[in-house]
């Protein structure tokens, strides 16, 4: 919802070439960017818990057969720390700052919890596929310097650098292998169950130090604050973006952002499981007994490997891609700042649509969203979006800045329409922040 909203600095996180009318910002540190949003593209909490239709068994029956390998739950959060701009008499305009970033995805592993839940009783014949399960989570602090430039009256353009400084991260795709339960009735049993070509890798990085019992609260955060500020393990990235002018009256923007990597080479312990395995001695069927329990574990030991290694490993951020185009009307006639680009009509009001991708383990995740973007006077501006994404194709949202002197408080929420009941909201958004702006008369 910030992108293209030139009132705020947080813009320029989004598009790193995108326009901004103020000459200096200082974020108030902890408070200049705060954000939160989870959600989930196939099932939400009132699909489970509503009343009638149903025991809450059957509900999450249902909801289980719903869900594909291609739906996902994710959870992003960040917090601005610090951060500074300011522009130059070539009216350049200069960024750095520190935020902490946590993000996590998952894919609802359709198969596992198939057979978690249900069994293979009613599935004699029927491949379980490992591979459903794949997730990437991450905390780490981002330490960023960029810049804008304005190459012409209709054209601007930026650049940012990235330092990654990882604090935590988990890293599973790419797991292969499968179950079957065949009917054996010439065998020494009824069944003849098979595990072939299994291979799952949990990668982690940070995970021993958090798990370990022995640390003390103290220990734990200055081992926190160290991997924190560039102590642990550390990655590159670059942001860069554009906005052209082709008339007065119309804009054209896009960015990508993160274009990076992490490298995992400190407190690293990777999970690994892996082998084939044939049985037709044991009845497997869940639930089963401690007793059962116990000696189908030994059988699994026999033929599986489970190893717990040190292995260096890379990691991609979820680079990201924005675009828009707008239009604007009801001409701003007010005069221009001197050290800002001059030259152009100004307008009041724009409508536009902006398309946005996040490439995922899978492949892209997508969203589109129309706004209205209106700026009633010199203290008071606001936004109001539709978005059709893979949540919803109803998420109407709502953005509010307000400028008083050179203090400025902003607000933004999505989902709007559910908000007066969260648990049938698949997804939803809040930004919130303070802090000082300056220009130049």
């Amino acid at each position: 919802m910030l992108y293209n909203f030139d009132d705020l600095p947080q813009s320029l996180l989004l598009n790193p070439g995108a326009e901004t009318n103020f000459d200096m910002h200082i974020g108030l540190p902890f408070l200049s960017q705060i954000h939160l949003s989870a959600g989930s593209s196939g099932v939400n909490m009132y699909d489970i818990f509503r009343e009638g239709e149903g025991s809450v068994n059957d509900r999450i029956r249902n909801s289980l057969h719903k869900l594909t390998r291609k739906d996902f739950f994710t959870v992003n959060q960040q917090l601005e720390i610090f951060s500074i701009g300011w522009r130059d008499r070539q009216r350049r305009y200069y960024t750095a700052g520190i935020y902490q970033e946590f993000d996590a995805f998952v894919y609802f592993p359709k198969d596992p919890a198939v057979l978690a839940y249900e069994g293979n009783k009613n599935y004699i014949g029927r491949n379980f596929d490992f591979s459903d399960a794949a997730f990437t989570a991450e905390v780490l602090n981002v330490f960023h310097l960029g810049f804008t430039n304005y190459y012409s009256e209709d054209f601007n353009y930026g650049f940012r650098g990235k330092i990654y400084s990882g604090i935590f991260n988990a890293h599973s795709v790419d797991n292969t292998g499968i179950f079957r339960t065949e009917l054996s009735p010439e065998g020494p049993n009824l069944y003849r169950h098979y595990m072939s070509q299994v291979d799952i890798l949990i990668n982690t990085a940070g995970w021993d130090e958090l798990t370990d019992s022995d640390a003390t609260d103290r220990q734990l955060m200055a081992s926190f604050l160290k991997k924190a500020f560039l102590g642990g393990n550390i990655g590159l990235g670059l942001d860069a973006g554009f906005t052209w002018y082709p008339s007065d009256q119309y804009r054209v923007t896009a960015s990508l952002l993160d274009i990076g990597f992490m490298r995992q080479t400190k407190n690293v312990e990777n999970y690994r499981y892996y082998g084939d395995y044939q049985t037709d001695g044991i009845e497997l069927l869940f639930p089963g007994t401690r007793e059962y329990w116990d000696e189908w574990e030994d059988n699994l030991d026999k033929n599986l490997k489970d190893e717990t290694l040190t292995n260096s490993y890379t990691t991609w951020r979820p680079v990201k891609f924005n675009a828009s185009i707008d239009f604007g009307f009801a001409e701003n006639a007010e005069p221009c700042n001197c050290y800002r680009p001059m030259g152009r009509r100004r307008y009041f009001n724009h409508l536009g649509a902006q398309f946005f991708a996040v490439k995922r383990p899978r492949g892209l995740n997508y969203a589109t969203t129309l706004y209205f973007d209106k700026t009633f006077n010199d203290n008071f501006r606001g936004k109001i979006t539709y978005t059709a994404d893979s949540y919803s194709f109803s998420n109407i949202g709502l953005l509010f800045s307000a400028r008083l002197s050179n203090f400025n408080v902003y607000l933004a929420a999505d989902n709007l329409l559910d908000y007066t009941n969260l648990a049938k909201a698949q997804n939803a958004s809040v930004q919130l922040g303070v802090q000082l702006m300056f220009s130049r008369e």
